[in-house]
């Protein structure tokens, strides 16, 4: 009888034991860390996708990829300087001068034969031999001395002075300048050469701030306002 009670005690103890030792299957969790911080913080930021290249791997491929997505730098040129920039006035150009929110200041302008432009308040203001920016600073001077209290003043030119031609062309005188003039459009603005002219030179006379000089030039020379051409007569 003990024997029998020894027995069913120790199946007893084996069947308990056994369903002790059954594996435990792993429990599915729902989140991941990852996803948990997605929960909390938003999703994380989409990778940028690397292009493939046929290049091969390695930091010169890496290095290669950064450059070409990095914007390329767009190049600006320097500011252009205008044909007045340059340009040096004298009698008979006609000037647009604007003085900013004063109407009775801003007008079209003749410099006069003394050299000179006459506005009011400030009276003559000289001109020969200036630029147009010289010009707008000189009168900006003068309207700020007991005038404007912060003048803001632009000169243009409106009209150039005229050039001269003379000697064998259709019809000599005076002409209205018009920029990139040659000698040979000068002719036949003139009306072309006359019958006896000479044709492969004329004489040029040009004045400036270091005085008057003349020139022997071909036909392709270019002309400045002011400028007079002389066309010669042939010998045969």
């Amino acid at each position: 009888m003990r024997a029998f009670s020894l027995s069913v005690i120790a199946i007893v103890i084996a069947s308990l034991l056994s369903g002790c030792m059954q594996t435990v299957s792993p429990v599915a969790v729902g989140q991941s860390a990852s996803d948990l911080d997605a929960m909390a913080y938003g999703p994380p930021p989409a990778s940028r996708p690397v292009a493939a290249t046929g290049q091969g791997g390695g930091a010169i491929a890496a290095l290669r990829e950064s450059f070409a997505a990095a914007p390329m730098p767009v190049a600006y040129g320097g500011p252009v300087r205008s044909r007045d920039s340059v340009y040096h006035l004298d009698a008979g150009d006609k000037l647009r001068v604007v003085v900013y929110g004063q109407e009775g200041l801003t007008n079209t302008y003749a410099i006069d034969a003394s050299g000179s432009i006459t506005m009011p308040l400030i009276g003559a203001v000289p001109a020969r031999g200036r630029t147009t920016a010289g010009l707008a600073s000189e009168i900006t001077g003068r309207l700020r001395n007991g005038y404007i209290r912060e003048p803001s003043v632009a000169v243009e030119i409106e009209a150039y002075r005229p050039f001269f031609i003379l000697g064998e062309v259709q019809a000599p005188g005076q002409y209205p300048y018009v920029p990139n003039m040659t000698v040979e459009s000068a002719i036949a603005i003139a009306g072309g050469f006359s019958p006896r002219a000479r044709r492969d030179t004329v004489t040029l006379t040009h004045t400036d701030a270091s005085g008057t000089a003349r020139y022997e030039v071909p036909l392709g020379t270019s002309l400045k306002p002011g400028d007079t051409i002389q066309v010669s007569e042939r010998w045969f």
